[in-house]
């Protein structure tokens, strides 16, 4: 049997929610977030809710969904229009750290689903070892193109820089004022280009 299409009003209602969850978990973390929370929230019952999302991991799932969907189309349009491999690692990094600066509610969103007991469930299990697989593939494609030295380590180097574009992300959610995505980019980008392109003795 054919799945039963969703109608407009319906996908703006479940857009809606997502919205809404994105929000509050931001706020208060996803353990304060309930769906009846997220009812009250969205100004609707808590069935309407669970006529849409079955439980408050289904609707978390699809707002953790919506959040990656958003940083991949946004990293994957500046690695893109990068001119080169190595150009293509800077831009993946930058795009990273300007999406977290532009979307800080998503960010936290990412955190949460990470770090609070059930969240990772919820969002699907991410494989940790999967994490870092797109930053690998490019920072490979600058070492064949001659950019990065050829005794460097990929898993490593995506290992350190995705550690590093974390830290940065945490401080945009933690320090008042934030800081400024430009200085941290600026500062990653020059540990980048001495480390990767200075063969080690």
């Amino acid at each position: 049997m054919a799945a039963k299409r969703t109608t407009f009003t319906e996908q703006a209602r479940r857009t809606q929610l997502v919205e809404v969850t994105i929000d509050l978990v931001a706020r208060h973390g996803y353990a304060g977030t309930s769906l009846q929370r997220i009812a009250d929230a969205a100004g609707i019952t808590k069935a309407a809710v669970i006529y849409h999302f079955a439980s408050k991991n289904a609707v978390i799932k699809a707002a953790y969904d919506f959040v990656v969907a958003g940083v991949v189309e946004y990293v994957g349009a500046r690695v893109e229009a990068a001119a080169d491999p190595a150009g293509a690692v800077e831009a993946y990094l930058t795009g990273m750290i300007d999406y977290v600066a532009a979307h800080p509610a998503q960010a936290r969103l990412l955190t949460e689903t990470m770090i609070e007991s059930g969240a990772s469930e919820a969002a699907g299990n991410p494989d940790p070892s999967a994490k870092n697989a797109a930053l690998v593939t490019l920072i490979k494609s600058a070492q064949r193109s001659g950019a990065y030295r050829k005794n460097l380590d990929p898993d490593w180097l995506a290992t350190i820089l995705g550690g590093a574009a974390d830290g940065i992300a945490a401080r945009f959610l933690t320090d008042d004022p934030a800081p400024d995505p430009a200085a941290a980019t600026a500062e990653l980008l020059a540990l980048l280009r001495r480390g990767a392109t200075t063969e080690l003795r």
